[in-house]
């Protein structure tokens, strides 16, 4: 059940951002495709989706990473949505 909640919410990312799964998933730092993971991550902590399982479906991609920057990129967007509305709009259009 939650994989398909996390495949819910890839594919609103990819589209509010307008990319593509290969570029969601890449190992790039560009600002963008960083905010929309770290957009992916949020939705996801806000189902109640573990830092683990997270960590697990990215690797399903091909996107190995570390507990601790799932947790990172948590929250630098809890920081993000309670100081910036555009933030908090686009998670509550997201969900």
């Amino acid at each position: 059940m939650k994989k398909e909640i996390f495949q819910e919410y890839v594919d609103k990312v990819k589209d509010h951002f307008d990319m593509t799964s290969e570029q969601l998933f890449a190992k790039k730092k560009d600002k963008p495709i960083v905010d929309a993971r770290h957009v992916l991550f949020y939705l996801c902590h806000k189902r109640n989706i573990t830092s683990s399982y997270i960590k697990h479906y990215m690797s399903e991609y091909g996107y190995d990473i570390a507990l601790s920057s799932v947790g990172h990129g948590i929250k630098k967007m809890d920081k993000e949505v309670g100081n910036d509305p555009d933030y908090a709009t686009l998670i509550e259009k997201l969900q």
